[in-house]
């Protein structure tokens, strides 16, 4: 009897050391539109999930879209705050088996892989439509969502999806790209794809480092391989794949990835370079390095930018949080929050939910019971022995927000961090890809809050790595080519209590910058900024060419025959031909890997600025120019800058008739006799022949007059 005391009593004493010693949540059920027995019945195809296991995908910039997989599918647009009829197929689009593999949400589109084919529903307008170009069977679709901003390059992250086939072997396997959200399909060349050994784990378009990654299984080890150079001349480091592991992209192009199957949750910092598992405290003072060590089976996971909630089937739920040191997941229980059907979301920062659907018998549409739970609350419990928050405020007015760096360009951002009075946080910033996007940090004392607790500024200073001048050729990427990075500040060694201080994020685009234009006297916003140095080109608008260059490829020292608009227009095909010439396909001349010969020195050489002192030489005609200028030089700018403007030429003599050498010499000859006269007329004017000439002009003079009127009367 005292052994039974003592073991009730301690199994009691070890409810009480996790969260199970208090509720978790408030169950309520779901139910709307059921008042009046209204007619509701499922049109075609009855979707269903290919697992056993259900899955809930949220849309990451649109909060109350939802979409849940299991038994059945159920697709949603406030958030499950109402009762749904399952998902089912037109009656329009056969399919034959109605089993679903994977789907993700692009945008206001949803994307199914039913039957090994791709399937389109743009939820907006209600219409359903089969994917084009896909020829071969896949069985899963991935892509990213953007939310920061309607900028380009956000929208091209939205609208990339890949398709391809799980497992088959990656030498011969078929991938597909679609930039159109899912609407058409073209095959994917991977580079190096038929070198590459084992089976395909997944393709993802990883845009927090701006690569393509694919994932290789082979006997039990996985290993991600990449697209772009630096990352592109090794596989990345090894790591254990146990069953099939599902991937989960978390929002916000973090580079945050996360691998789970029921006896496996792994997790990735930078894209798959580096994946390691994720410890597991059951207790406050019993740690497990992982989920398979603790021995808990996962029934299925969530994730949004900072944080991870884990459901197992042992009727409990692991949470932790994913900053830039992710921390364990800590054990919350005391509560009946699983079943078959149930699934894990979040709702906001600190808010889980526990979804299942519940049938009705009287009516088809599904009622959804619901579990909500406010983590900041259960960390509270004393018996967690959770560390109090060591940091008051993190602030930063880049948060959320989305910048883009140009060639050349920098970028400063400023932030704010205010400890608690002595605690000493380490605030650390990091990019997601350090290959493209360098940074400086500098922090300093910046006086004093009304407690007395000291305020830290954080300046943080961001250029592309190549002009830090502090990385290897072998690591930076591909300075031509335009890159993404994040640029994430938290504090390294924070508790996980610090539920409502998450990390401060931003997006840089290392590309072009939409704000930049080029123009004849001014530049962005109306301000100048400085005179172009670059290399460009000139193509008169309206077709003259009575102009040329005053430097032919000879003077202008190239070592390659350079490129001219002849030839660019007659390569290009482009019924633009202003756009035919601009800096992705400009190859300098002076460039010492440019191994054309140099066989036409004396034509002419079409390029202006940069390092030759080229010029445009008019001919003789008066009128107006139209140019068109395009800057070609690749090392200023990643936008495609061009611009059009007008010369006007005046006070050209028009061209002569008469050949130059007729005029010249006689009007020579008459000048070299008028000097000669000028000088021996008064001279022989004074000699015995000269008097003789001067009388006889007298004489005539006199004869003159008296033969003409006109002179009579001025006798």
């Amino acid at each position: 009897m005292l052994v039974l005391m003592l073991v009730v009593a301690a199994a009691t004493l070890r409810l009480c050391l996790v969260a199970g010693a208090q509720q978790l949540c408030r169950i309520h059920t779901v139910r709307t539109g059921k008042v009046f027995h209204v007619s509701q019945q499922i049109q075609g195809d009855h979707l269903y999930f290919s697992s056993r296991t259900p899955r809930l995908i949220k849309h990451p910039c649109k909060k109350n879209i939802a979409l849940y997989l299991g038994r059945q599918i159920f697709f949603t647009r406030d958030n499950f705050k109402s009762s749904l009829l399952p998902l089912s197929l037109p009656t329009s689009i056969k399919v034959g088996v109605p089993e679903v593999t994977s789907a993700h949400i692009a945008g206001s589109v949803l994307l199914l892989v039913v039957n090994q084919k791709v399937y389109v529903y743009d939820y907006e307008a209600n219409f359903w439509n089969a994917s084009i170009g896909i020829e071969h069977p896949v069985s899963h679709i991935s892509g990213d969502n953007c939310c920061y901003s309607g900028h380009p390059f956000c929208v091209d992250i939205s609208n990339s999806v890949f398709a391809y086939l799980h497992g088959d072997q990656i030498s011969q396997t078929n991938v597909y790209f679609s930039n159109t959200r899912g609407y058409t399909f073209q095959k994917f060349a991977y580079e190096r794809q038929a070198e590459l050994v084992g089976s395909l784990g997944g393709v993802f378009y990883f845009h927090s480092l701006s690569q393509v990654g694919l994932l290789l299984i082979d006997q039990g080890k996985a290993m991600f391989s990449y697209s772009e150079h630096p990352l592109n001349r090794s596989l990345g480091l090894p790591f254990d794949y146990n069953g099939t592991l599902d991937i989960l992209i978390t929002p916000g192009q973090k580079g945050i990835l996360i691998f789970w199957f029921e006896k496996s949750l792994l997790v990735s910092g930078n894209a798959g370079q580096l994946v390691y598992p994720v410890p597991v405290d059951e207790e406050p003072r019993i740690s497990y390095s992982s989920v398979s060590e603790a021995n808990v089976t996962i029934h299925n996971i969530a994730a949004n930018q900072n944080e991870l909630a884990v459901l197992t089937r042992e009727n409990s739920l692991y949470y932790g949080s994913l900053g830039i040191l992710p921390s364990s997941l800590i054990k919350f229980s005391g509560q009946n929050i699983w079943s078959q059907e149930a699934a894990v979301m979040f709702t906001d920062v600190g808010q889980v939910e526990i979804l299942t659907p519940l049938p009705d018998p009287m009516f088809p549409a599904f009622d959804f019971q619901r579990c909500p739970m406010n983590v900041q609350e259960i960390l509270m419990d004393p018996q967690l022995q959770v560390d109090i928050c060591k940091v008051e405020l993190l602030q930063g007015e880049f948060d959320n927000r989305m910048y883009s760096i140009d060639m050349n360009s920098e970028l400063q951002l400023t932030a704010l961090m205010i400890p608690r009075p002595g605690r000493s946080p380490v605030p650390l910033a990091m990019v997601s890809n350090p290959h493209s996007l360098g940074l400086q940090v500098a922090i300093y004392e910046d006086g004093y809050t009304y407690d007395g607790n000291t305020k830290h500024r954080l300046n943080i200073s961001l250029r592309q790595q190549h002009h830090w001048g502090r990385a290897n050729p072998n690591f930076t990427s591909s300075i031509k080519k335009p890159t993404v990075s994040t640029i994430t500040l938290d504090v390294a060694n924070k508790e996980i209590s610090c539920v409502d201080l998450k990390p401060l994020t931003a997006l840089i685009s290392v590309g072009c910058d939409q704000e930049k234009k080029i123009v004849i006297q001014k530049w962005r916003e109306g301000k100048f900024q400085e005179v172009t140095k670059a290399e460009f080109v000139l193509l008169e608008v309206n077709g003259l060419f009575t102009y040329t260059y005053s430097l032919t490829a000879q003077m202008a020292l190239c070592r390659s025959q350079p490129q001219n608009w002849t030839t660019i227009l007659e390569s290009s095909g482009d019924k633009r031909p202003f756009f035919a010439w601009d800096r992705e396909n400009y190859i300098s001349c002076h460039d010492p890997d440019n191994d054309a010969p140099l066989r036409w020195p004396d034509v002419p050489y079409q390029i202006l600025g940069g390092p030759t002192a080229n010029k445009v030489i008019f001919d003789q005609r008066n009128g107006i120019y139209v140019f068109f200028l395009s800057i070609v030089d690749p090392y200023y700018s990643y936008c495609h800058l061009g611009t059009t403007f007008s010369v006007y030429v005046y006070g050209a003599l028009p061209p002569s008739i008469i050949p130059t050498t007729v005029t010249i010499i006689p009007l020579i000859m008459a000048m070299l006799l008028s000097v000669w006269s000028a000088y021996m007329i008064p001279k022989l004017l004074h000699t015995e022949k000269g008097l003789r000439l001067k009388e006889f002009w007298m004489n005539l003079c006199r004869r003159l007059r008296n033969l003409c009127p006109c002179f009579q009367g001025r006798r």
